[in-house]
């Protein structure tokens, strides 16, 4: 595999290490040929530019095919290019499955194909999924060949993750795992090849914060001081807390879905949803101004575009003492308060819009709270009854 114009080559075990040192350069290309892996080389240009190559005898014939500069390829990457080389070489002529061909680097794959990926998703999840590329996936596989990233490569990513990256990497595998399935129906991996398939994600602790009556009555007071300065945005949290609906779906209102006594939404995030709105609600609406030409309920400044919530909710929540509780929260309290007037889980779930009976079940052991403190009454009862003491 060496060169036999060469008496004495030169070698060196091929890593980061020499990939990032300052070689000497000469007038013409020499190479560095690896320890360890046979036709496995560095070559060094008179510019300075360092280029990985493997060289490989096919049917008596020497070949040298180029992997990439040390800028777009590490050390561990061109050598795992090299050897998968190597092998096809070794094994041609026998029965072997069909490999996918040269493929394009992660980087090209998401910029070619993004824009046909996301076509079937929401707008909001566009936006999430691109940033967790962008800040999570981009990194670690950017530079990696669609048909070259293995299991071994995702969960060496999980296992990098760890820690303060957990939460990170549970909303990343998922974007990473639809990026690999768009591959293989593009036939640039095998099938049944994702290399996502299995992987667990990190148990975190789930974030359950339901509202106190105390907390109610102090959001309440709140609510009534900050109505005149803050008219729409009182008037969204309010009906947040009084229809258990996701923020998006009340923030984003538009006056022809609007059809008392409910709100008819083309799409939410598990589509076409009915909210049934009570007497309270209704009025809230209703003494909501309309803004001609205006389709939005609750327009922002230019009347273009939903108001912007956040900033006034994180100064509302600390003035309340309550810097803990999310706006999606005040739908968990619409459940707690539900089951303690012992509304049917199936009921609570039609109320909240959920597809699935799943989803709802979450909610099954605040019922367990409302029927243990309704078994120590009515045992308190019998007790007396029979002459126990309580």
């Amino acid at each position: 595999m060496v060169p036999t114009g060469q008496s004495r080559p030169k070698r060196a075990l091929l890593d980061g290490n020499v990939a990032r040192r300052k070689l000497p350069l000469r007038t013409t290309e020499y190479c560095i040929w690896d320890t360890e892996l046979k036709g496995f080389g560095l070559r060094v240009r008179p510019s300075g530019k360092y280029l990985w190559f493997v060289r490989v005898r096919h049917r008596d014939k020497q070949r040298r095919y180029t992997l990439g500069s040390t800028e777009e390829l590490d050390a561990v990457l061109a050598r795992s290019q090299a050897r998968r080389l190597l092998a096809e070489v070794a094994l041609d002529g026998l029965p072997k499955r069909v490999v996918v061909k040269a493929t394009p680097t992660m980087d090209d794959f998401v910029e070619t194909y993004w824009p046909d990926l996301a076509r079937g998703w929401k707008p909001r999840t566009v936006t999430r999924n691109m940033n967790a590329w962008k800040l999570q996936l981009k990194a670690p596989f950017g530079a990696c060949r669609v048909a070259d990233i293995t299991r071994a490569d995702v969960v060496r990513w999980r296992d990098g993750c760890a820690g303060e990256s957990e939460a990170q990497f549970n909303r990343a595998v998922p974007v990473l795992a639809s990026l690999m399935k768009y591959a293989e129906a593009l036939h640039l991996r095998r099938k049944g090849s994702n290399p996502c398939r299995g992987i667990s994600r990190y148990k975190r602790e789930a974030k359950e914060r339901y509202l106190t009556p105390l907390e109610y009555r102090r959001i309440g007071k709140e609510l009534a001081e900050d109505e005149a300065a803050f008219p729409g945005e009182v008037a969204i949290v309010r009906l947040l807390l009084l229809t258990g609906a996701r923020v998006s779906e009340i923030r984003d209102l538009q006056y022809e879905w609007v059809k008392p006594p409910r709100l008819v939404l083309p799409d939410s995030k598990t589509g076409p949803k009915i909210i049934w709105l009570n007497s309270k609600a209704l009025a809230i609406l209703e003494a909501v101004p309309r803004i001609d030409g205006c389709p939005f309920v609750f327009p922002n400044r230019k009347r273009t575009k939903p108001m912007l919530l956040d900033p006034w909710w994180s100064k509302f929540r600390r003035r309340c003492a309550l810097p803990d509780v999310r706006i999606h929260d005040l739908r968990h309290s619409f459940a707690s308060a539900a089951i303690m007037d012992n509304v049917p889980l199936a009921t609570i779930g039609k109320l909240l819009g959920h597809v699935l009976p799943e989803t709802t079940a979450k909610y099954a052991h605040l019922a367990d709270e409302v029927i243990a403190d309704a078994a120590q009454r009515v045992s308190g009862s019998l007790a007396s009854a029979i002459g126990l003491r309580q």
